[in-house]
């Protein structure tokens, strides 16, 4: 017994000696250890090991570890610990793994073995962990989990932890799971106090009802927000949204995006481009403007509809397309102008209407009727209705509603074919007019010609109506109801203030012949200018050279017996003497293979 007691007396007495001589720092404290032997076959090994009630506890500068066994290295301030190893920094810092290596002089960790580090806002778990104490940085590169309780949980194959700004920084396979949605990239930066996730790479949202991609991105998880640049897309359901910069509220399921605007209907094969757009899901609405423009698609014949402003609203099967303020509409056989146009889905009726924007009393004002192009007829009224049929694609019906007036340019001469009333019914057959009907008040002009083309003459009269059959857009028979005088005239005797009816208004220069005319009354497009997120910064590497130059200057002076040892500070933290090789005094622990 006595010479035990000896034998434990010069333990301490050489710990306190190795304590006396560090005087520019402090050396790890044995805090408690009830039991202390040396391994033989390493002199300066000293082995540390609990008791029934505590573990062996370790201190060294604000640090705090516990253990059930430890071997401390004295000359190297350096301490393994086994077994249930607990460390704690101050208030902020807590982690539980089965293995722990530390150097006093490097002030760098390794944990490994079912690693957990908790701090006040987020929990690591990983297998293996460095932990720099003075960076203030832990870093893992096996596979790791990070989770945070309003933000869900991360994983990826690398992850760093900035612990003074409380920052994570994760690379390759990156996933972020939450409740309501999942989070896929190649990179995330991510605060933990602010629950900001800024996102690098191929990147995917997917939740129920969306699926968002972008290349570079941020995303609120306290506030579920975002902001996504470079190829940044949304796709819902049947509706995809396209962007240059593209902001989320998932909240309220609101997207907008802007400059060169893409939203693809695939249900009802529809596009929409524009340079601004506003979409709200739960109302199936978009809003959008600057150059705006809708196209349906048709197996034929597309249709364009190009406005200041267009708003689509509506289920896919009962969808609504409205454009507002100088309106257009074109495809190969027709095209037309309005103030607005109202498009029905499920209806298939197109109304071309105007609104009375004389606001100001101008007495020159000058109201501008719709106006519709079908071959060589021009077509307007105070308003007007197209009635397609909505599964064939094709053209049905035509109504013009008061102050009907069409116009046809005579074949070969400078004259005009009109024919005006009150309101006009049309019937399209292979989208091409082939009947009209002009109801009251019904007056023409018509240029009369044989069958070589010669002039005959002049027809002008009034009747109640009048019904006129076309085809391959020639008039071939026009009857009259209820006519009011009217007469033939050779074009030599007929008055030239005759040759036009009351509201004659050409408008072929008006006339949209190709999708670029649609935007050729357009004031020059500005577009915004957007302020992108910054580039991605690539991880410094961990074992930087300012970590590696600390570990280098902790090392003993070689020896020949420490020649023979390979230091692996990559796999180990400041890893410096051989594997350890006696045998454990108790069975508290279980045997733990380390790397």
């Amino acid at each position: 017994m006595k010479n035990k007691g000896f034998f434990y007396l010069t333990c301490l007495l050489i710990l306190i000696g190795s304590t006396l001589n560090a005087q520019e720092r402090r050396k790890i404290e044995i805090e408690y250890a009830p039991f202390m032997t040396f391994d033989e076959s390493n002199p300066d090994a000293t082995i540390l090991t609990r008791d029934n009630s505590k573990q062996v506890h370790i201190k060294h500068e604000g640090v705090e570890l516990w253990c059930d066994e430890a071997i401390y290295y004295g000359k190297q301030d350096f301490i393994e610990a086994y077994g249930k190893v607990h460390v704690k920094q101050g208030d902020t810092i807590n982690m539980t793994s089965k293995y722990v290596e530390y150097s006093g002089k490097t002030q760098l960790a390794f944990a490994s073995g079912s690693v957990v580090l908790k701090d006040p806002t987020s929990v690591i778990s990983t297998d293996t962990l460095y932990f720099d104490r003075v960076k203030q940085q832990a870093f893992y590169r096996s596979s790791g989990k990070v989770v945070r309780d309003t933000s869900g949980t991360i994983t990826s194959t690398i992850g760093r932890y900035y612990m003074e700004s409380k920052k994570y920084q994760f690379v390759d396979n990156v996933k972020l799971v939450n409740p309501e949605y999942v989070i896929r990239s190649n990179r995330l930066d991510f605060y933990t106090l602010s629950g900001f996730a800024f996102l690098y790479g191929p990147t995917t949202i997917t939740s129920e009802s969306s699926v968002i991609y972008c290349e570079r991105g941020f995303y609120n998880t306290n506030n579920d927000t975002g902001y996504f640049v470079k190829k940044s897309k949304i796709n819902y359901d049947e509706r995809v949204v396209e962007g240059d910069s593209m902001y989320f509220d998932r909240n309220i399921d609101f997207a907008s995006a802007t400059n060169n605007i893409t939203i693809t209907d695939t249900l009802n094969n529809t596009v929409i481009k524009g340079h601004y757009a506003e979409v709200f899901r739960a109302q199936d609405s978009v809003f959008i403007t600057k150059r705006a423009l809708a196209i349906t698609l048709q197996e034929n014949d597309s249709i364009f509809v190009h406005s200041d402003t267009l708003m689509v609203t509506g289920k896919p099967e009962k969808r609504i397309t409205r454009g507002y303020y100088n309106a257009k509409i074109y495809k190969s056989d027709l095209s037309g102008k309005a103030d607005s146009i109202h498009m029905n889905q499920s209806t298939g009726l197109t109304q071309l209407i105007n609104l009375d924007r004389n606001t100001t009393n101008d007495a020159f004002y000058k109201v501008q009727h719709p106006i519709l192009w079908n071959f060589k007829n021009q077509i307007t009224g105070d308003s007007i209705h197209l009635i397609s049929n909505p599964k064939t694609e094709t053209l049905d019906s035509l109504k013009v509603f008061n102050n009907a007036f069409v116009i046809s340019k005579d074949s070969l001469g400078d004259g005009y074919n009109q024919m005006s009333g009150k309101k006009l019914f049309g019937l399209f057959e292979k989208n091409t007019l082939s009947t009209i009907d002009i109801i009251k008040n019904a007056e023409t002009i018509y240029y009369l010609r044989n069958e070589e083309d010669e002039l005959v003459g002049i027809d002008k009269s009034k009747s109640g109506a009048i019904k006129v059959w076309i085809t391959e857009n020639t008039i071939d028979e026009m009857r009259k109801y209820n006519q009011i005088g009217g007469k033939t005239h050779p074009e030599n005797e007929f008055p030239e203030n005759d040759k036009i009816l009351q509201g004659f208004n050409w408008r072929e220069s008006e006339r949209p012949t190709s999708v670029e005319d649609l935007f050729k009354d357009d004031p020059p497009l500005e577009l915004i200018k957007i302020k992108g997120l910054d580039a991605y910064k690539p991880q410094e590497d961990f074992f930087d050279s300012t970590l590696m130059e600390r570990v280098k200057d902790a090392r003993p002076k070689p020896t020949k017996e420490l020649e023979k040892t390979k230091y692996k500070t990559e796999n180990k933290a400041a890893r410096k003497l051989p594997k350890r090789t006696f045998k454990k005094p108790n069975k508290l622990l279980k045997p733990f293979k380390k790397e």
